[in-house]
């Protein structure tokens, strides 16, 4: 078993956006990018969106589990109790009532079943408030990274803009957390990720340097993850990284989490600025740089993605370097 850091969760990076715009912004912009590289998350605090807004998502998505999801989850809680019981191993299920509300390249809001009008209303002010933050943070990533303003959201862009839902989820309390997992470790396969999390129910946490470290929570913050693609764009200089949801005995934890990912069409590949830049320190002197991750179509590795979510990463990226051409860096 790999062990928990509680104490690493004491410094785990966090952003006050405010201080972009004050004489501190280096200070900052240097935390995001110790953060892109060592931990694949980090938190933003004043990050633009109304507190208002947020408690209102909220308010109306834990009545809507429950009014709506309650009933059915447990169902499902006491079968997978019942078998769990009777020895059958029940490790490759997740303890979660979630649904997904897909935004771009067309939005599926009108067509969810069981969503009131204010729900519906406050989901898509949400969603466009996210948007603008995602697209944000890739700026500030691009900044980082040394690549013009706009690359990673043309990057992403395909033929139709960008791929953006959100996943929302609620964990339920479980009377055996050592038998279950509210969800099994894996690294997002897309973009960028911003969640909102539940400030009072902890659970999340991400794997570095070989132990379990919370992310802890934070009323009214933002928490961004790197996803698979980005690990891929920026040559292995950002990294995405394992995280897991653990289930508690007491408390519902809410999970509210938008994925801005590439177009299904978009076309992934090193940024031709960065290959050699990330592996410098790891070449002996005089050797060329490499494109250490292949090209594919997007939705090429989301099709491989979805049979082995909850598996290592780096299978997958072999397998898409074994079906592609390889990547001229001149």
């Amino acid at each position: 078993a790999i062990p928990a850091n509680a104490a690493a969760s004491m410094s785990f990076p966090m952003i006050n956006m405010e201080k972009l715009e004050t004489e501190e912004r280096g200070a900052a912009m240097e935390v995001i990018q110790d953060a892109c590289e060592n931990w694949g998350f980090f938190e933003l605090l004043n990050h633009g969106i109304s507190h208002e807004l947020m408690d209102e998502v909220e308010r109306v998505s834990k009545a809507h589990y429950a009014a709506c999801r309650e009933e059915q989850f447990k169902e499902f809680a006491a079968k997978t109790l019942e078998a769990g019981e009777k020895g059958a191993d029940v490790k490759d299920v997740d303890w979660e009532s979630t649904f997904f509300v897909r935004h771009l390249p067309a939005s599926n809001l009108a067509d969810l079943p069981d969503l009131d009008h204010h729900y519906r209303q406050v989901m898509k002010e949400f969603a466009s408030e996210i948007e603008r933050l995602a697209e944000k943070v890739l700026d500030l990533l691009c900044e980082n990274l040394g690549l013009e303003q706009g690359y990673l959201k043309r990057a992403f862009a395909g033929s139709r803009g960008p791929t953006f839902g959100t996943k929302v989820s609620s964990y339920p309390p479980c009377p055996r957390p050592d038998m279950v997992d509210g969800l099994r470790a894996h690294t997002d396969a897309g973009g960028v990720i911003l969640l909102f999390q539940d400030d009072q129910v902890s659970g999340l946490q991400l794997l570095k340097d070989g132990a379990w470290v919370e992310v802890p929570p934070m009323r009214h913050a933002i928490v961004v993850n790197i996803g698979d693609q980005l690990e891929v764009i920026t040559n292995g200089r950002y990294k995405s990284v394992m995280h897991r949801v653990l289930t508690r005995p007491d408390g519902n934890r809410m999970s509210i989490a938008s994925f801005y990912n590439p177009g299904a069409d978009a076309i992934i590949f090193p940024a031709p600025a960065l290959v050699g830049a990330a592996d410098a320190a790891e070449r002996n002197e005089g050797e060329e740089g490499t494109a250490v991750y292949p090209r594919f179509v997007f939705e090429d590795y989301m099709n491989l993605y979805v049979r082995h979510k909850f598996e290592a990463k780096e299978p997958r990226f072999k397998a898409m370097k074994a079906d592609a051409a390889p990547i001229a860096t001149a």
